[in-house]
Order: C-alpha cells, then sequence, then structure tokens
C-alpha cells in the first residue's frame, strides 16, 4: 500500500515538474502574445521598418519618436518592436537587418530579414500600412549624395540565369553579357545572366496562382502624401569642416532596384542604370514593398543616398556621409508621417 502511494506521489512530482519546465520553455512567447493583445486594442499604427544600427541612431537623434509609457517595445524572434508615436501618430518601429528574401540555407540566413520582420509586423500588429527607410547607393548622375528618394517602383534585380557563354539569351526584361566588359575584348568564361520575372502572390489574386512581377509598385496615394514634401531642408553639413557641395533635394516618383549584393563597381551601376533606368539600389526595399503589397497593406519606401555606387574615383562616401544620408531620409520619414491621414489607403 505504502509502495501505491509512494508511486503515485512520485508520479505527481514528476508531472508537476514537467508542467513547471514547460511553462518555462515557453514563457517569452505567452507573454508577448498576450503584450501584443494589449499593445493592438490601442491601435491601429503605422509600421516603420529600417535595416541597421546606423539608419536607427539617426532614427532616435531626430527626437520625433515618444515611446508609449505603458508598452514600450516588444521582443519577438531576436526582433525589438518598439511602440510609440511621432506627431501623435501611433507607431510600431523595427529595425529588420541587412537582407531581403526568404531562403532555407544556412549561408542565406540574412537575407530573409526584410520579407521576415515586414511579415512579422503586418501578422501580428494592428498596421495601417508600411513606411521603410533606410540609406541606399546613388546609381543616378542627375541625384547627388545627400538627396532623399522615395521611389514609385522597385524591381528585384537579384534573380538571374547565369548562363555558359555558348547558350542564347532570350529574355524578355533585360540581360547581360560579360564579354563586353572585357579589356581587351574577347570571350570570357564567365558566359551572361538573364533577368527573370518575381513570382508574385497577392491577397487580391487567385489562390496558389502566382503572377509574373518585375516591378512592384508603392502606394500612389502616399506618394501623393510625399510630393507635398518636396522642399522640405535636408542637412548639407555633417559638421562646421564637411558639407556636401550642394544642398540635397527629396526627389519622388523614380525607380530603385533591390539585390542581395552591394554595389560598388562603376559598370554595373551604369548598366543597372541605362538598363532599368533605376536611380537607387539597396538590399531590402523591394522584399519590403512585395510583402507589404502581397498582404494587401499600403507602403512607402524614403531613401537617402550616402554614396555613388561604385562611380566615385575614390573611396566609397558611405562611411563618410552614410550617416547624413540617414539623418535627412529620418526627416522625410518624420515629415510624411505628420502629413499622413489614417484614411489615406
Amino acid at each position: 500500500m505504502a509502495a501505491k502511494r509512494f508511486a503515485a506521489c512520485f508520479l505527481r512530482l514528476v508531472l508537476i515538474s514537467l508542467l513547471v519546465a514547460y511553462s518555462f520553455s515557453l514563457p517569452l512567447n505567452w507573454r508577448s502574445l498576450n503584450l501584443i493583445k494589449k499593445v493592438n486594442r490601442e491601435g491601429p499604427y503605422i509600421g516603420l521598418i529600417t535595416v541597421f544600427p546606423p539608419e536607427e541612431t539617426a532614427f532616435f537623434q531626430i527626437g520625433a519618436f515618444k515611446p508609449n509609457q505603458k508598452h514600450p517595445f516588444v521582443d519577438l524572434s531576436g526582433r525589438r518592436f518598439l511602440v510609440g508615436k511621432i506627431h501623435d501618430k501611433k507607431v510600431v518601429y523595427v529595425r529588420c537587418g541587412v537582407g531581403m528574401d526568404f531562403h532555407s540555407l544556412k549561408p542565406l540566413l540574412n537575407q530573409m530579414n526584410a520579407a521576415a520582420a515586414t511579415q512579422q509586423m503586418l501578422d501580428l500588429f494592428d498596421i495601417l500600412g508600411i513606411v521603410h527607410f533606410g540609406i541606399a547607393g546613388n546609381a543616378n548622375n542627375s541625384l547627388s549624395i545627400g538627396d532623399v528618394t522615395i521611389p514609385q517602383q522597385f524591381s528585384h534585380t537579384g534573380i538571374w540565369d547565369w548562363l555558359n557563354s555558348n547558350r542564347s539569351l532570350n529574355y524578355d526584361e533585360a540581360s547581360l553579357d560579360f564579354k563586353r566588359y572585357n579589356v581587351p575584348r574577347g570571350d570570357n568564361l564567365l558566359g551572361h545572366i538573364g533577368f527573370r520575372y518575381e513570382q508574385f502572390f497577392s491577397e487580391y489574386g487567385k489562390a496558389n496562382t502566382a503572377r509574373r512581377l518585375f516591378w512592384a509598385n508603392t502606394t500612389r496615394q502616399w506618394l501623393q502624401v510625399a510630393a507635398n514634401l518636396k522642399g522640405i531642408k535636408l542637412n548639407q553639413c555633417l559638421n562646421s569642416s564637411v558639407c556636401l557641395p550642394q544642398k540635397p533635394q527629396l526627389v519622388v516618383g523614380l525607380r530603385g532596384s533591390t539585390a542581395n549584393i552591394f554595389v560598388d563597381n562603376a559598370a554595373y551601376r551604369d548598366f543597372l542604370f541605362q538598363t532599368f533606368r533605376v536611380s537607387s539600389v539597396d538590399m531590402e526595399s523591394s522584399a519590403v514593398v512585395m510583402t507589404s503589397l502581397s498582404n494587401g497593406f499600403p507602403v512607402i519606401v524614403i531613401r537617402g543616398l550616402s554614396d555613388l555606387a561604385g562611380g566615385q574615383s575614390g573611396h566609397n562616401s558611405i562611411d563618410t556621409f552614410g550617416s547624413l544620408a540617414a539623418i535627412n531620409a529620418c526627416k522625410v520619414v518624420v515629415q510624411f508621417i505628420k502629413q499622413l491621414h489614417h484614411d489615406t489607403r
């Protein structure tokens, strides 16, 4: 009898231990989900997504973001989503990290950041739309370092078919033949690449059916709001001794290019501009735009031009003027949010 009672007590202790261990294995998940419910009761919010620490530093340096006193942040999947206001507009902010698309291979894990953070924000928070911002390379000789661009279209120029030199090229959008860049002229074993369309799934499309997409459009109504910001005063100087030769300007309605490539090559920069007429190059924007559009949310991209993407004669200027470009982008973000009405969809 005593042995049976002991066994029963022992079993209870084991079960209690398992329950305690389980409760400690998922505390952040449950706490975070409960906190999100509380945050969403005070929504909706404008979603803000930037990329890496220098841009985040500029965002906070502007001083417009005021954290929520009761629920200042939610930690999810290693990211911290900050909750607050800018000019009395409720916002949720996150830094996504460098890179754009979903991949499962370990060497490419950094590439999932932009799409993953965007999808997580749209899935879990009560979001009106996404404002993506940061710095970018300048591929357009008509623009200058320090300028801020708000493109109306983005392409993912990192989807290639890389072919041997003896394969024929027959691509609707564009192709790049490496032998054109040989000095002296001749064959090149790298062959050529053909640019492919994206397979785009949308909330408004037929289920489980992708359509071909090369250019993704940002939200027209939000672009119209942004166009009213032309003439905004942007920073020209880092300090009293380091200044740009001209006053930076805001440009709305051009094209942007995204790929998992940091472009610092004059020949490829010129190819992108001449072929696709893109004015800015970055590593995240297309993923944020396509993820937002796929889910049926408004989206806009605001990028400060930090460098010439290889078009310079010396060192890349991102180390010198990256912080200034980030500040200018953040200035435009703050004024855009100030002008944005919640019913502008």
